[in-house]
């Protein structure tokens, strides 16, 4: 009886999406989720600070250049806690595969094995991912990305280190605030002619 139930929670725990863990990475890039973003004012271009477009309960500010980086882009909150540092995404100067081999067995020594893979069958797109729950039920996901095809992405290598608690918690905020904000319009309903004008370039 003992030996099933020992089984039942090793299922549990290898199946679960987030893994309790030693460690619960909160720094990335020389930025730390949770900061106010005003203290990264020498790293960040601010005047690029804005709301985004489609999530507007976040802001999003463009990183300066950064010694073994590219770019990188930093979200923070605007309602439930503002400015609060809440994911941070970069994409790493060098693009090669070896580079994105070397990062994976960094990540993997240092954080343990990834929780889930979430590039493409064909790996165009190679993505690992991680996720990790503290004591206070504080979650973050950690990517680590290589793309060598796909133009839609980046391509290269970026990983994205996000407080996705906290960021739900400034959706509900934002929607307990502004529920009119979130009604989207409806479109007019074309037909015929006006609809196929839309899909056809000329």
């Amino acid at each position: 009886m003992k030996i099933k139930i020992l089984i039942f929670c090793f299922s549990i725990f290898l199946f679960s999406p987030y893994h309790a863990h030693a460690k619960f990475p909160i720094h990335l890039g020389g930025f730390e989720l949770g900061d106010n973003i005003s203290k990264y004012h020498h790293l960040i271009d601010m005047k690029t600070c804005r709301e985004d477009t489609f999530n507007k309960y976040i802001g999003e500010g463009k990183t300066l250049q950064r010694p073994g980086f590219k770019s990188g882009v930093i979200a923070y909150g605007l309602c439930d806690a503002p400015d609060k540092i809440l994911r941070i995404k970069l994409k790493f100067a060098d693009a090669s595969k070896s580079f994105f081999k070397k990062l994976l067995r960094r990540y993997e020594k240092e954080l343990g094995p990834p929780s889930e893979y979430r590039g493409d069958p064909f790996q165009t797109i190679i993505a690992w991912k991680w996720s990790f729950v503290n004591n206070k039920k504080e979650k973050i996901s950690l990517t680590l990305q290589h793309n060598s095809m796909v133009e839609d992405e980046k391509l290269g290598n970026a990983v994205k280190l996000t407080l996705t608690s906290q960021i739900e918690k400034e959706r509900v905020c934002f929607m307990t605030k502004s529920p009119g904000r979130n009604i989207i319009e409806p479109l007019p309903r074309l037909k015929g002619k006006a609809l196929w004008d839309l899909y056809i370039p000329y």
